[in-house]
C-alpha cells in the first residue's frame, strides 16, 4: 500500500505564514501591554499619592504654597520635634532588644541538640498573628494602673509598677511584635554559617568564647545588622502599640494621627508624614546594600554547621526557650482571661459577654469588614502581584520598562503604612487635581473609592506589595528558564504557558502569599486608619476605639478572635500546602 503525501500549495503555506505572523504580533503586543498596565498602575496606586503627600506638605493650612515652611517650623519647635527623638529612641532600644533576644533564640535552634526545636519554632511565630494593639492591651491587664500585677494580684508580687504607660510599655509591646521577624531572619544568617571557619578555630585551638566573638558573631554580621533594620522600621512607624500604652510619651506615629483627625491640620499631618518615611528609606536602603554583600558571601564551596554534643549548653538554651515561650504565653493568657471574666482584675464570674459586642458601635460588623476585606485583598492582591512578579521575572521585552516596574515594586517595604495611608487622603479624596503653574485643573475619576471597602483593599494590597513580590520573583527565579522559549519556538501562547506551567509550579508560594496579605489585612492598622468610614471599620480601628472608651475587655475579644481567625488560616495553609507538594513529588517521580 503505497503512502500519500500532501503537498500545500504556495498560497495555503503563505496563508498559514500570515496567521502564525499575526498571532505572534497579537501575543506580543499583549504582553507589551500588560507589562504598561503593570507600571501604570504601581504608578497610579503608588508614585501618584506620595507626590500628592509631598505638594501637601508644602502647602499651608489654606492650601498655599509656602515651600518648606512647614518643615522648617517642624525642626524649630521643640514640641514638634520631640515626638521623633521619642520615636528614634524606641526604635533603636526595640532593635536592639530585639535582635538580641531573637539571636539567642535563633542560636538555641540551629546551634544545639535542645529538645521541643519544632515546637518552639512555632510558638516564636504566634505574636505574627495578632494585631499590635493585642500586646499592649496584655501588658494592661497585667502591669497596667489595675493590673494583677500592679495591684499585687493575691499578695504574690506586692505592688510591682514598672511605670508601663511610656516608652516602657511602648518597647515591650513592640518587642513582641518585631521577635518575630529578627528571629526568622538571624536563623537563616545562622543555618547559611561555613562550619570550616569553625574547623579553622579549632585548628587554632580556640575556646568557646573566643570562638563566638571572632566566627560566629562575623559570620552573622549582615543578618544581625538587616534584624536590627527590620525591627527598627516595624518600630519606627507602628501606630499600634503607643496608642494603647503611650500614654503622654508622645512619637510620630501618633502624633501624624492627632494632627490630622484631632488638629484637622494636613499639611504639618502631610509634613510629619514625609519625614516619617525619610529614615525609613535610610534604613531600607542601607539594608539593601547589607543583603547583597551577606548573598556574596555564601558560596557552594560552604560546609553545614554540624552539632556537637554539649548537655550543658542544651539545658542552658532549653531554659532560655522556655522563658521567651512563658513570656509570650504569658502575655497571651492576660488577654484571653480577662474576656471570660466580669470585671477584671475585680470580679472573676465567668462570662462570654464581651464576645458579642452588645455595648459597642458596629458589633460584629467591624470583624466582618476585616474579614471580607482580607479575602478580598488576598486574592486580588496575590493575582496581581505574581503575575507582575512573572511579567518583570519572565519575559523579554521592555528591559527598561521593566526596570521601572521592578524598582515600584519594591518600594512599598521603605514605606510606613501611616505614610501610604495619608497620601491616599491627599489623592484619593481629591475632587480635581491642579496642574501647576496653570489655571488648568483635571477631575480625578478615582475619587470614588474613598470611604469604600475598595480602597481599604488597595491601601493592604500596596502596603503588603514589596514582600509578596519578592516571595513570586524568587518562586519564578527557581523554575527552568527555558520555559518560555521552548514555549515561544512552539508557538504556545505565553499566558498558556503561564496556567499550565508556571502556576502549578510555583503554587506553594502563590498560598503563602495569599496567607500573608490576608494576616496582615487582619492586622494592620496603620494604612487603614485615615481610610476607614462608619460602614468600613475594620476590626483592628474598631479594638483602637474600644481601648480609647476603656472598654479593655472587648478590645481584648476582638484581638482574640483576630489571633484564632489568623491561626485558623495558617494551619489551613500548612495543610493545603503539604498536600501540594506531595502531590507534585509524586508527580516528579
Amino acid at each position: 500500500m503505497s503512502k500519500q503525501y500532501t503537498v500545500q500549495s504556495p498560497e495555503v503555506a503563505l496563508n498559514t505564514k500570515k496567521k502564525v505572523k499575526q498571532k505572534t504580533s497579537f501575543v506580543d503586543l499583549l504582553h507589551k501591554t500588560l507589562i504598561v498596565l503593570m507600571v501604570l498602575g504601581l504608578v497610579v496606586a503608588l508614585i501618584f499619592p506620595l507626590i500628592q503627600l509631598i505638594l501637601v506638605s508644602l502647602q499651608d493650612r489654606s492650601g498655599s504654597f509656602v515651600g518648606l515652611e512647614n518643615f522648617i517650623n517642624y525642626f524649630t519647635t521643640s514640641s514638634l520635634i520631640q515626638p521623633l527623638f521619642n520615636t528614634l529612641f524606641v526604635a533603636s532600644a526595640t532593635g536592639i532588644i530585639s535582635v538580641t533576644l531573637g539571636f539567642f533564640y535563633a542560636y538555641a535552634l540551629t546551634r544545639t541538640n535542645m529538645p521541643w526545636k519544632p515546637f518552639f519554632r512555632y510558638v516564636a511565630f504566634v505574636p505574627l498573628f495578632a494585631p499590635t494593639m493585642m500586646y499592649g492591651i496584655g501588658l494592661v491587664h497585667l502591669f497596667g494602673n489595675n493590673g494583677v500585677v500592679t495591684t499585687g494580684f493575691f499578695g504574690m508580687f506586692q505592688g510591682i509598677d514598672i511605670n508601663l504607660y511610656g516608652p516602657v510599655g511602648i518597647i515591650i509591646s513592640l518587642i513582641f511584635y518585631t521577635f518575630p521577624q529578627t528571629f526568622l531572619l538571624l536563623t537563616i544568617s545562622l543555618s547559611n554559617t561555613d562550619y570550616r571557619l569553625y574547623e579553622a578555630a579549632d585548628s587554632l585551638g580556640s575556646g568557646v568564647v573566643k570562638k563566638f566573638f571572632s566566627v560566629t558573631l562575623p559570620s552573622v554580621k549582615y543578618g544581625l545588622f538587616s534584624a536590627f533594620i527590620i525591627g527598627f522600621i516595624l518600630s519606627f512607624t507602628d501606630f499600634g502599640a503607643p496608642i494603647v500604652v503611650g500614654g503622654d510619651f508622645k512619637v510620630m506615629a501618633v502624633d501624624i494621627y492627632q494632627q490630622v483627625v484631632g488638629q484637622f491640620n494636613m499639611s504639618m499631618g502631610a509634613t510629619v508624614g514625609v519625614i516619617l518615611i525619610i529614615p525609613a528609606v535610610i534604613a531600607f536602603i542601607a539594608d539593601q546594600l547589607v543583603q547583597r554583600k551577606e548573598s556574596s558571601s555564601i558560596t557552594a564551596k560552604s560546609v553545614s554547621y554540624k552539632i556537637k554534643e554539649n548537655p550543658v549548653r542544651d539545658r542552658v538554651y532549653f531554659t532560655y526557650c522556655l522563658l521567651i515561650m512563658g513570656a509570650i504565653f504569658l502575655l497571651m493568657v492576660a488577654v484571653l482571661v480577662p474576656t471570660f471574666v466580669k470585671y477584671w482584675p475585680y470580679d472573676f464570674s465567668f462570662t462570654t459577654a464581651h464576645f458579642t459586642f452588645e455595648n459597642v458601635i458596629g458589633g460584629f460588623k467591624p470583624y466582618y469588614t476585616s474579614l471580607l476585606m482580607a479575602v478580598i485583598t488576598a486574592t486580588a492582591g496575590t493575582l496581581i502581584v505574581f503575575i507582575g512578579a512573572y511579567l518583570i521575572e519572565k519575559t523579554r521585552f521592555m528591559r527598561t520598562t521593566r526596570k521601572v516596574g521592578y524598582l515600584f515594586s519594591i518600594m512599598p517595604l521603605a514605606l510606613p503604612g501611616l505614610a501610604i495611608g495619608l497620601a491616599y487622603i491627599f489623592f484619593f479624596n481629591q475632587a480635581e487635581f491642579a496642574i501647576p503653574f496653570t489655571n488648568i485643573a483635571i477631575t480625578n475619576p478615582l475619587q470614588g473609592l474613598y470611604g469604600t471597602i475598595w480602597i481599604l483593599v488597595l491601601a493592604n494590597l500596596i502596603h503588603f506589595y514589596a514582600v509578596n513580590f519578592f516571595t513570586a520573583t524568587t518562586a519564578l527565579k527557581k523554575l527552568d528558564k527555558e520555559f518560555e522559549p521552548v514555549s515561544e519556538s512552539m508557538n504556545v501562547p505565553f499566558y498558556k504557558t503561564f496556567v499550565r506551567v508556571t502556576v502549578p509550579m510555583s503554587l506553594p508560594a502563590i498560598l503563602e502569599m495569599m496567607v500573608y496579605f490576608f494576616v496582615n489585612s487582619m492586622t494592620t492598622i496603620s494604612a487603614v486608619i485615615f481610610l476607614y468610614s462608619p460602614d468600613t471599620r475594620p476590626a483592628s480601628v474598631a479594638i483602637v476605639d474600644m481601648v480609647g472608651a476603656g472598654n479593655m475587655s472587648a478590645a481584648a475579644a476582638m484581638a482574640v478572635i483576630i489571633l484564632l481567625t489568623n491561626i485558623v488560616v495558617r494551619v489551613a495553609y500548612e495543610f493545603i500546602t503539604k498536600k501540594v507538594r506531595k502531590r507534585a513529588s509524586a508527580w516528579q517521580q
